[in-house]
């Protein structure tokens, strides 16, 4: 039979309440006529076991659990930054294997060669400022090669406050093109920065987390690492103050 009041300690434990002291236990153990008795047959196993010969394990046994361990493990993929002195100009989530492809297609979007360099300070700082605050400094990103209406789309997306989103539509009648709600989409899907400009952060007129350059579990994972709580048990997003 199982013990309530250890069922009850346990749970608090496991709900972060305090840990129990070893002479509140030793004192629940004295009066628990079950806890006894699942103590004593414990202890038996316990010492059945420290009696058991040490086994060493065979050679080469530890690396091939760590090199299976590895390929289980989701690979973590990099950020791909071009930039100028004029601020950042593209950010690509960049998967193994895939990076020249995409250095083939910044190059393309922004109309010049990129030259392979380590990220200067101010770089790795912008890129450090969003995953700690979830804001960026604007002053930090060029958006030029864009036209008016992407830069003033982009511009209105970085007003949205972490932890909530809004509509295509709520992001052109800001912009003061209330019926370019598809070009607004089109804006969003074309952004050479995101995350910096976080397109992540705009949905559709129902709700609904619609579409991303990188799928949408990783828009939902976006938002829901910045706090964003769906008002519905799904994936989809609800427009906030749209």
């Amino acid at each position: 039979m199982r013990c309530c009041d250890l069922v009850r300690m346990w749970d608090e434990l496991r709900e972060g309440g305090p840990t129990p002291s070893r002479e509140d236990v030793l004192g629940h153990l004295r009066k628990c006529a079950d806890c006894q008795e699942a103590y004593q047959e414990y202890e038996g196993v316990a010492y059945c076991l420290n009696c058991l010969p040490v086994v060493e394990p065979p050679t080469g046994l530890v690396p091939k659990i760590l090199e299976h361990i590895k390929s289980m493990r989701p690979a973590t993929p990099d950020l791909l930054v071009a930039f100028r002195e004029s601020g950042i100009t593209a950010l690509a989530i960049c998967a193994d294997g895939v990076e020249s492809q995409l250095c083939e297609a910044i190059a393309k979007r922004l109309h010049r060669g990129l030259v392979p360099a380590q990220a200067p300070q101010w770089v790795r700082d912008t890129i450090d400022q969003y995953f700690r605050t979830f804001k960026t400094d604007g002053t930090r990103v060029d958006i030029s090669s864009l036209t008016d209406f992407e830069r003033a789309a982009l511009k209105k997306a970085a007003e949205i406050p972490p932890g909530e989103v809004r509509s295509y539509g709520w992001i052109a009648r800001e912009i003061g093109q209330p019926s370019a709600a598809r070009a607004v989409g089109r804006a969003m899907a074309r952004n050479p920065v995101p995350l910096l400009y976080p397109c992540h952060r705009v949905v559709d007129s129902n709700g609904a987390l619609h579409n991303y350059a990188y799928g949408l579990e990783v828009k939902a994972r976006l938002l829901e690492m910045e706090g964003y709580v769906p008002a519905n048990a799904s994936r989809s997003a609800v427009v906030g103050r749209a």
